[in-house]
């Protein structure tokens, strides 16, 4: 009796231990799903990057679940070249977008964008908002679900798609909608409202988050996980939140939590000394606006708004984050969810005399980026550097599949486990000046070198029989704010020789 009583309970327990196993191996194999935040023109003005006067809670607590990457750049700092490269994993001169004209798919009709390659791999991949700039039509490739413009979503009860997709005040509502009548372009429609002060750089208006189309988006998104919650199967669920893209436009209570006599203005409001002509633009995309002077430098009084609106566009965003985050903890998804959040390049407010992005400096160039994956280290900052390129591999990789050989980054998973780690030492950018003068910059710990080389940059004589118009070397240790260029300085001579060499050496290999 003894004997067989042991030998029920040795089955019971083989059996119940089996299916412990079998569960724990389930939950292991599981895909996990991937929450891609992507926000246009974020630089990394966040608490979690240092910020003391940023309110940026919802980030600073995704920050806390996973790990900040102090050290990533962009591609190119302007939004097509930039989202392109990470979606597909390949650098601008690869993919030959460098334009806002470009299309993606008309340089390379079969390329598998990061969505498309884990649509392909099983997943729902659903996508809202401002994502690829670049593609036709959301890039339908990419999709599970077709994608739906901005205006098609459903905005706060009483609200409209904002007029010419920005505004809500009741002027421009009525310019744009008598700019209708002459069917009128894009850019002749910017030009009319332009001319009847109808198309101001911010706007301040007590209306509900989802008046905005950012807030429509978030709306969209919790119905969009609920939907999720109730299949059995791994999601790519992608958000492009527009702001803080000009122009600044945030509900009242966001521009409530700052005091515009205590904004901080630009320490450093002038030019590099020996930095060449090139480095610099004109700022037209923020002087596309009714309220800004057309030549010469912006009034203090106007920097002031414009950084105080900048900051309340991050504030509106990052209460739509937590919104998103919150929702995703409320449906028992979270500890299966990979969240990565991006600024597609950074934004100049003021430094250097510079307003918008479209440089190789710091400002325009470094980007906040944050990888909050189930299993990995939390609460850290990795020193490694860290390019755009990486995401598609680096995402690739935490699901457990394949990582392409044709992709041009690494895969920042040792970052992800060590925060010590370091993946690479450099990040490149660049940025073309006119159609024969490229800009290849490198940036590493300490240094960024930038290179102007003539040439037709389609070709690939630019970079094998380079023709250096012009160059800059920054040391950011002994001059953070890039006050002066030390290409020429005799004391850098082999530092600029060391990383021109590893630059072209680089550029070489993408050939």
């Amino acid at each position: 009796m003894y004997k067989i009583k042991f030998k029920n309970y040795f089955v019971l327990m083989v059996f119940m231990l089996s299916g412990f196993l079998s569960s724990l191996l389930a939950q292991n194999t599981k895909q996990p799903n991937i929450l891609f935040l992507n926000i246009d023109d974020l630089k990394p003005m966040l608490g979690c990057y240092g910020d003391q006067e940023i309110i940026s809670p919802n980030i600073d607590k995704l920050a806390e679940q996973g790990v900040t990457f102090s050290n990533a750049y962009c591609q190119q700092a302007v939004c097509a070249p930039s989202r392109i490269s990470l979606f597909t994993g390949l650098r601008p001169d690869r993919t030959k977008v460098w334009d806002l004209k470009t299309y993606m798919r008309d340089e390379n009709p079969d390329v598998i964008t990061l969505p498309q390659f884990f649509k392909q791999n099983g997943y729902q991949t659903v996508g809202y908002g401002k994502l690829f700039h670049g593609a036709r039509k959301g890039d339908p490739q990419s999709w599970s679900i077709p994608y739906k413009e901005d205006k098609y979503l459903t905005y706060a009860d009483g609200y409209s798609y904002p007029a010419n997709g920005k505004y809500q005040n009741e002027l421009t509502k009525k310019i744009f909608k008598e700019s209708k009548k002459h069917q009128l372009n894009w850019k002749e429609t910017n030009l009319f409202l332009k001319e009847h002060n109808a198309s101001p750089s911010v706007e301040c208006l007590n209306v509900p988050d989802d008046a905005y189309s950012d807030g429509a988006i978030t709306v969209k998104a919790l119905k969009q996980l609920e939907e999720f919650s109730k299949k059995n199967k791994p999601f790519f669920l992608a958000l492009g939140f527009h702001k803080p893209h000009l122009p600044f436009v945030a509900p009242k209570k966001y521009w409530d939590l700052y005091q515009r006599d205590e904004i901080t203005l630009a320490p450093y409001q002038e030019k590099a000394e020996n930095a060449p002509e090139y480095a610099y633009h004109t700022w037209g995309e923020l002087r596309n606006y009714s309220d800004i002077p057309q030549k010469g430098p912006v009034p203090e009084n106007k920097q002031r708004e414009l950084i105080h609106g900048y900051k309340a566009c991050v504030s509106f965003i990052d209460a739509q984050i937590g919104t998103v985050m919150n929702k995703l903890e409320e449906l028992g998804l979270s500890d299966n969810t990979i969240i990565i959040l991006w600024g597609d390049h950074g934004w100049h407010l003021g430094d250097h005399g510079l307003w918008c992005k479209h440089s190789n400096f710091e400002q325009a160039t470094k980007v906040p980026m944050i990888i909050s994956a189930p299993g990995y280290q939390v609460n850290k900052k990795a020193r490694t550097m860290a390019e755009f390129v990486d995401v598609y591999p680096t995402l690739v990789d935490l699901a457990g599949l394949p990582v392409g050989k044709q992709l041009e980054g690494k895969s920042l998973i040792p970052a992800l486990q060590d925060h010590e780690t370091i993946v690479k030492d450099y990040a490149i950018s660049q940025y073309p000046r006119g159609k024969n003068v490229m800009g290849y910059s490198i940036r590493t710990n300490r240094y960024r070198l930038t290179l102007w080389l003539k040439g037709a940059f389609y070709d690939k004589e630019i970079v094998t029989s380079p023709n250096i118009a012009a160059a800059e070397l920054y040391d950011y240790k002994a001059d953070p704010l890039e006050k002066k260029s030390l290409a020429e300085d005799p004391e850098y001579t082999a530092i600029r020789k060391q990383l021109e060499n590893k630059l072209l050496s680089l550029l070489k290999e993408q050939l």
